[in-house]
């Protein structure tokens, strides 16, 4: 049964395939190429305005701003936009005071690291404010600071209008490319938690890291988490659905995921901390821990698995039949909630 299930594992997509290296391939090139219209646009339009002849301060935006999450774009550069009229207020006020000397400058540092703390957004500086402010400041000629006020709002504005709309990310698409992942995870798991459980490891024996147990259960709550933070963030989108593809609609799925995660780590722990005494209960959750997982796996597949939620309740009645005990309760338990979430989630195909 064991090997079966192993054999039933290999032939599943896995993580590192071609066509996820060929994902991430457009992706990073997606990235580029926003990133070169960004900053390539607002520069030519400040040359045609004359504010310089080369305003590197109109393309930097694209550069300081543009991060993975895209659609943080027009916070950030309003963000920027304010620390640069800032640094140009207090450069400005400053130089028109004080001359260019040993006296001015610590003056203006005091101040524009003020400004650069009285300005922050979620615990993080705005050191635009002190970039623009040293900027203009080594810069003493006449019309420079309306320049450079100019030019970072040209790149800002374009940065904050066009960057998200740039070949936006389908949050969707990578959560489903996650959601992947950790069913191949998953399945490799629970066949190592049936080898353990047919034949326990003696007393000593060392556990899975804990930290890599901790990243494959909380992915789940990751991949939720993610995909709210990347649906319906801008309004100049058009909102992107959960279209239902081949393997069916993706927020149902990943519920599942989520859901049985807890009773998933609960059932693992409980088989890998389980004494190498000779426990004909723990070598006969085996079958039904495979069972289970292929039921499992082909939910998150998207796939039918009425039929194996099926068997794998009749192994669990017979093992409960077998190993009345409390603690065979306990081990079962994991095994037991999984079911029922499973059979929540098929609805009327579980009957």
């Amino acid at each position: 049964m064991h090997d079966m299930f192993r054999m039933f594992r290999m032939s599943r997509p896995v993580r590192g395939s071609g066509h996820g290296n060929g994902r991430a391939s457009g992706g990073r090139l997606a990235s580029a190429a926003r990133l070169l219209v960004c900053a390539a646009l607002p520069w030519y339009a400040c040359v045609w305005l004359g504010t310089s002849t080369a305003p590197v301060a109109a393309a930097l935006p694209a550069v300081l701003i543009l991060r993975g999450d895209v659609f943080a774009a027009p916070r950030l550069a309003l963000e920027r936009l304010a620390g640069v009229a800032v640094g140009v207020l207090l450069s400005v006020a400053v130089l028109h005071w004080l001359p260019t000397g040993p006296l001015s400058f610590p003056v203006l540092l005091v101040c524009a690291c003020a400004g650069t703390y009285l300005l922050r957004h979620g615990g993080s500086p705005n050191q635009q404010v002190l970039i623009t402010a040293l900027v203009i400041y080594s810069t003493p000629v006449p019309g420079y600071p309306l320049a450079r006020l100019m030019e970072s709002a040209i790149g800002i504005a374009v940065v904050a209008l066009l960057g998200p709309l740039l070949w936006p990310p389908d949050p969707y698409r990578e959560t489903a490319r996650g959601l992947e992942e950790y069913r191949t995870g998953l399945a490799d798991r629970l066949a190592r938690t049936a080898a353990r459980a047919s034949a326990p490891a003696p007393a000593g024996a060392p556990s899975p890291a804990p930290v890599a147990a901790f990243a494959l259960w909380h992915r789940p709550y990751e991949l939720s988490a993610a995909l709210e933070h990347g649906t319906g963030r801008l309004l100049l989108l058009p909102p992107r659905r959960d279209a239902a593809d081949e393997a069916g609609p993706l927020w149902p799925r990943l519920r599942l995921a989520a859901r049985t995660a807890p009773a998933l780590q609960f059932l693992t722990r409980e088989v890998e901390t389980r004494p190498a005494a000779d426990d004909a209960s723990a070598r006969a959750m085996a079958p039904l821990i495979e069972a289970t997982g292929r039921a499992l796996d082909e939910a998150l597949r998207g796939g039918p698995c009425a039929d194996r939620l099926r068997l794998a309740r009749e192994l669990e009645a017979a093992h409960r039949a077998a190993h009345p005990g409390a603690r065979d309760a306990v081990l079962r338990a994991g095994i037991h909630l999984t079911q029922q979430v499973l059979a929540e989630h098929l609805g009327p195909a579980a009957d």
